[in-house]
Formats: structure tokens, sequence, C-alpha cells
């Protein structure tokens, strides 16, 4: 059986077909869209690209007997339930333009109320407060509302409503727009009270694993968020079980079984891993907003050439010569949830120079996702050895770096195609069938016992110190 994986991420749309015969992969098509920035701190994609860019995958794919499609997960838009056009950009999960509202709701008591029900802290990030910002600026989102033909959701929701008919999202997806209540898997009237969201407008949720129509004949028999896409495709099952992916932020997903871990204090995100036919199964999740997208800023105001310069440095580590890069260019996620947080250089000097500041850089991302992975060992004990994968991971000194100030084991898969063969794992039980293990061997990254980890994790947080509340 022949397995199409459609992997839409936040920079670009992958496809992927494996045959369950003999395991085999093929990249068979990958195409970056364009990123749109109309004001500092929105982050937009154009729909109609996206959804030809989906198209593309399936016809480059051939035949094919099922197929698996993994979405950015809180990236929304709002289109026309008769005519399927676009009433609006994507709105990105990068983007912040909600922040003020989400901050006014908060002071307002809301955040407990959102925390309770859904899992998820008060942030612009999430799904809920893009869609009704939609509402209230866009005019034919207004008309199609009052003529009773606006549909509202995630990217999935858009491509599932205009390539099968069916307008449907999966429960991974949902449990990330703040509209959904963790517990039930179902749309919760006051969140969308909340929010200003009409529930009506919302599509129906279902399991991610299982039936959600036909793309030219061929069922779509899975959905998920790229994210815990990932997870199932790097094997994780167990609770404690997690991974690490490099995409455009840096996510840090991990199973916690039947248990919701609600862990606000430590800036901890309960989620859905994937549910099917024989029930739910949940995971804890922390994020970086700013992983791949730091590089990719780099790359663009002339910093960066080339990604290969970032593979090593001759030099001791920057933070431990005192130079601290803090990735915030879109405010910090977990454990901090703080949106006033600036970007910054710090312990710059006369000396510094060009590459220093590259490797600064790249020890900022790696002590950002180390703060998410310590607060999430304190929550549940976490595998000591943690596979990871995108972009990133492919830095052999971000990943040794991670290990060492981590103490963790790191283990890079030699091909990262984590999420498209975990959507394709996915798609394949939908259809009856299984996938063999990854056909790509790994390389681990033991830490190093001789560095002071603590030292330099103490100089990040004082950097962090200084970086919060730049903006407000």
């Amino acid at each position: 059986m022949k397995i199409l994986a459609i992997d839409q991420g936040t920079t670009s749309t992958r496809g992927m077909v494996t045959d369950s015969a003999d395991t085999s992969v093929h990249m068979v098509h990958s195409v970056r869209h364009a990123q749109h920035f109309p004001q500092p701190g929105w982050v937009e994609h154009d729909a109609r690209e996206l959804l030809d860019n989906v198209r593309a995958c399936i016809s480059a794919a051939g035949p094919v007997d099922a197929i698996g499609l993994a979405n950015q997960g809180e990236s929304c838009l709002a289109w026309h339930a008769g005519t399927g056009e676009p009433l609006s950009p994507v709105i990105v999960w990068q983007d912040n333009r909600t922040a003020e509202r989400v901050d006014g709701i908060a002071r307002d008591g809301g955040a407990e109320r959102i925390a309770e029900l859904s899992g998820l802290p008060a942030d612009a990030y999430f799904s809920a407060s893009k869609l009704h910002w939609i509402i209230q600026h866009c005019s034919a989102a207004r008309d199609a509302l009052r003529t009773g033909h606006l549909r509202l959701g995630t990217t999935d929701a858009y491509f599932l409503d205009r390539l099968t008919g069916n307008f449907a999202t999966d429960v991974t997806t949902a449990s990330r727009t703040s509209l959904m209540n963790i517990r039930t898997g179902r749309w919760d009237e006051d969140l969308c009270g909340l929010f200003g969201v009409p529930a009506d407008c919302l599509p129906e949720i279902r399991p991610t694993i299982g039936p959600f129509g036909t793309i030219r004949g061929v069922p779509v028999t899975a959905s998920a968020v790229d994210q815990q896409a990932a997870l199932y495709g790097h094997g994780c099952r167990r609770p404690g079980d997690a991974k690490i992916t490099f995409g455009t932020g840096a996510f840090v997903l991990a199973v916690t079984g039947e248990r919701i871990i609600s862990a606000s204090e430590r800036g901890l995100v309960p989620t859905v891993g994937w549910a099917s036919s024989a029930g739910r199964t949940y995971a804890v999740d922390g994020g970086v907003y700013d992983a791949g997208a730091a590089v990719e800023w780099v790359m663009r105001i002339g910093l960066l050439s080339k990604v290969e310069e970032l593979d090593r440095f001759e030099a001791l580590p920057a933070v431990d010569r005192g130079l601290v890069f803090v990735p915030a260019l879109s405010g910090l996620a977990c454990p901090h949830w703080d949106r006033t947080a600036g970007a910054l250089w710090i312990g710059m000097s006369g000396a510094t120079s060009r590459v220093d500041m590259l490797q600064a850089l790249l020890e900022g991302i790696a002590l950002r996702t180390a703060e998410v992975l310590e607060a999430m060992d304190a929550e549940i004990a976490l595998a000591q050895g943690i596979p990871i994968d995108g972009g990133l991971s492919r830095s052999r000194y971000l990943v040794q770096f991670l290990a060492d100030v981590t103490g963790r084991t790191m283990i890079v898969s030699d091909d990262g195609e984590r999420t498209a063969w975990g959507i394709a794992q996915m798609a394949a039980e939908g259809a009856g069938t299984s996938l063999g293990e990854y056909p790509s061997a790994c390389t681990s990254y033991r830490p190093d016992p001789g560095v002071d980890r603590h030292g330099r994790i103490d100089r990040f947080r004082r950097a962090i110190a200084m970086s919060s509340g730049w903006r407000r």
C-alpha cells in the first residue's frame, strides 16, 4: 500500500510517498511559500498559494492508496462556505497582532477560565483571538457571517473542505485553538463566547486517525498538527517519551498518556497527542517561538550567507566568553509566555565578530530549548535520550551544545523527515495497515560531563531578565 504524507508547514509544503510493502520513502515534491510581514509582529501566508502547493504534492505523488495531512497548528483563516474563496489571509501562529486584546481578556479574569477549559495560557499564539480579529477587521468575513456563509478554522480545515468537501479538523489541531475543551474534545460554548468566535462557523472535530473524505478518489485517513505527527514519527508512545523539532520555532512534546498535565506555573501546555477510535492520548507541549525563524532573519539582514556556516565554530562557546543571544524576535513562549520580551545580543565588545554573533544565536536557541526541557522534566520524568529533527538538527554544533547544556543524549536521524513519517504512519493505520521502523540510521550526541552547564544556564537567565518587558 502506498501512502502519501503531506507536511504543510510554516515555510514549505512537502510530499512524501512511502510503500508499506518495503518501507521505501520518496520525497516527491517540496516547495517554499512566501512569508508576508505587513506590519511589525504580523505574519501572514496566502491561502491560495498554500492550497496550490498541497495540490502540487498530490499531483506529484502519482497513484497512492491513502493520504495523511500534517498542518501548521494554530495558523488560521476565514473562507466562504459556498465559493470556497479565502476571505482573509492565513494569520500564522507567530503573529502577535492580537496580543493586546488577549492581555485585556486575561486582566478581566479570563485567563483562569481559558486555562481551566482549554488547558492553554491566554496568548495570541493560539487561534481564537486571531479568528475574532478576522471577523472584526475583514469586511468580507463579516458579510459572510451575516449571510450564513462564513467558515472559520485552521489551515487543515480549509484544505479538507476544498479538497474533500468535508468541513472538518482533527482533535490535535482543535486543541491548539483555545476554543476546544481539553477534556471533552468538543468546541466549548464558554470559550467561544469569551473570544467572540461563533461556534457554528467552526469545523467538525474528528479523531486524528480515521476518515476525512477522499481526494480524487483516494481516502484521507489521518490529519494532525505537524508537531504531533513528528512525535508519532519518532516512535514516542509511552509517558515520558519526548521529541524536539527545530523548524520555524523549536517545539518539545512529550507523551503523557491519559494524564492531562496543566502546569501553568511552569508555562507548559497540555495538548492532544493523537486520537483514534481506540481513544485519546495526551501530550505536554513547550515551544520556542524563534529557532529557524531567527536563522532566516540573520540571513535576510546579511549576517549569515549560508547555513553551512552554522555547523561548527573554532572558538570556545560564546556564552562562556560572556556573549549571549536571546531569540525573542516574537517574544518568549514556554516557560515565560512573555510577548513583551525583545531579542538581544548582550556582552558584545569591539572584538566581537559576525561569527561570534552567529555562534551566540545558535546557543541562544539551544538554551531556550533547554529551559523548556527543564520545565517539562519537573512534571514528567523524560526519557534520557531525546530524538530531534528539523533543519537546525543538521548543525552539529547546536546539537552537541544542546546535549551539553541539558545533560541529555540527543539523537538525530540521518534523514529528518519525521513529521511526514509520522503522518504516514497514522494514515497507514487509518487505512488498516502499518509501517515498519523508520528507514534511516541515527547519530547520538552525548553530553560532555566537564561542561559547566549550570553556569551557562544562569548567565542565560540573566540575559532573559534583561530582555523581558522591552516591548511593553
